[in-house]
């Protein structure tokens, strides 16, 4: 039995109501810390090193950053529910079909995508007047380190990423917001603004909004992960007839510096095991056989299809197929207590090689083959093309003391300063300031909380 911490675990644990054996929890080290308090779970170290499968164990070994939420007091209490890797990487999505009307190369470095951008909106191929091109689709009103519309490259041209916490060149862990890099990146997006490069309602953008300008048309850049050709590229081809779209690598800085953000450790879910469970295994083996047998299914196995016949997979005209639109009550909602099974560098891997040109084998190859794009297919070639580039976010843990007291205000404080920058409405020295107030306003005290949780859940 289980249940889904979201729903009902605080109201059993009030009520006095048995607990199931095993129960999902997302990858929240908050929640993980009260369960794991409540004293009704336990650690799962001598059950990892028993039962978990080969996939689990590997990716566990060479993503020990996974276990970070999931680590209090030297110990592992959740067992990790494996995700795709690498699939959230930025790239810039540009207008293809505008770089070959202007004969443009590939961006290598900063300077290359200010003239690109200079072009777009000077001497836009579709005859748009230079205010009705804003070229670089941004989203400033909530995170600027997020999933589309996303500024951590341009940060990473300055040698940090903001918004999450990176480790400096002592191995010391340091926000990156208030690394000096992210003056150079706030200096640089206060002359873009002045160009004209970015919108002026950027601030009022969130991700899905800063989309819309580059469907519409009239912004020739987005930054976004290798899977935009599924959504939301299909609006673009369909409101610009003729547009084309590619993926290129983020450009490099007038230093040479380079970076994304990276914060998927290829986990996006995990269990607990009550430790009243009589068979604590069982979930284990339960999620082996997932990993073993529908992860990645064997040719002329039971799942080489999918889950079931006439749920997620038909056969229609003589041929088996996924495809919903052609399956009467199609379903995919998987039934199953971790979700669907997922090894985590088996989709890159898989785009990779049909962006090579080669034949798909496997069902899992087949069924990738059909259902991505040749654009996305190039893109996970970028993706894993520029793996070392990336700079980890290491702290997942829950909110620090002073966190807890101090971080809304200095959030609050960051994005206002960092607007006001953006927009002309506060010289660029005024960064110097609001990093001089943020170390004493509770920062510095947080940077050592952070430093001491790092060292608790790393060993190092």
């Amino acid at each position: 039995m289980m249940i889904n911490t979201n729903k009902s675990f605080s109201w059993a644990i009030a009520s006095g109501e048995k607990l199931p054996d095993f129960v999902s929890v997302p990858t929240n080290a908050v929640l993980t810390n009260q369960l794991i308090d409540s004293g009704q779970f336990i650690a799962i170290d001598e059950l990892f090193d028993k039962y978990a499968n080969k996939i689990l164990k590997d990716h566990a070994a060479a993503h020990p950053e996974l276990w970070y939420p999931f680590t209090k007091d030297g110990k592992k209490y959740n067992m990790p529910i494996l995700e795709y890797t690498d699939n959230d990487d930025t790239l810039l999505w540009l207008r293809e079909d505008w770089m070959e009307k202007l004969n443009l190369e590939a961006p290598k470095t900063i300077a290359d995508l200010e003239n690109i951008m200079d072009k777009f909106k000077n001497k836009n191929p579709d005859g748009l007047a230079p205010n009705e091109v804003f070229p670089l689709a941004i989203s400033l009103k909530n995170n600027t380190n997020t999933w589309m519309g996303s500024l951590d490259w341009l940060f990473g041209a300055y040698g940090t990423v903001q918004e999450q916490w990176n480790k400096d060149a002592d191995g010391n862990l340091e926000y990156g917001s208030i690394n000096p890099g992210a003056k150079q990146a706030l200096a640089k997006l206060s002359e873009w603004m002045e160009k004209g490069y970015i919108h002026t309602d950027s601030a009022l953008w969130d991700e899905g909004k800063s989309a819309e300008s580059w469907t519409k048309g009239t912004a020739g850049i987005l930054p976004g992960s290798n899977w935009i050709p599924d959504w939301p590229a299909p609006d673009l081809l369909k409101n610009v007839p003729g547009a084309k779209i590619k993926a290129y690598p983020v450009p490099k800085g007038p230093d040479g510096l380079i970076g994304t953000k990276w914060q998927n450790a290829g986990v996006n879910a995990s269990i607990m095991i009550n430790k009243d469970a009589k068979h604590p295994e069982a979930i284990f083996l339960y999620y082996n056989y997932l990993l073993d047998n529908l992860a990645n299914p064997a040719a002329g196995s039971k799942y080489e299809y999918g889950f079931a016949k006439g749920y997620d997979w038909d056969i229609v005209d003589g041929q088996p197929t996924s495809d919903k639109e052609k399956i009467k009550d199609f379903s995919n909602e998987f039934p199953f207590l971790t979700g669907p099974a997922r090894i985590p560098d088996l989709y890159m891997k898989t785009l990779v090689k049909l962006a090579d040109g080669k034949t798909p084998e496997t069902p899992y190859e087949k069924q990738m083959a059909e259902f991505r794009k040749p654009e996305n297919w190039a893109a996970a070639k970028v993706v894993m093309s520029q793996l070392d580039i990336r700079k980890q976010n290491y702290f997942t843990g829950a909110a620090t003391p002073t966190m807890v007291s101090k971080w809304n205000l200095l959030r609050q404080s960051e994005m206002e300063t960092f607007n006001k920058i953006i927009y002309g409405k506060l010289p660029i020295d005024a960064f110097d300031q609001f990093v001089a107030n943020w170390k004493s306003n509770g920062g510095d005290q947080i940077t050592q909380e952070v430093n001491e949780w790092f060292k608790s859940v790393s060993g190092k």
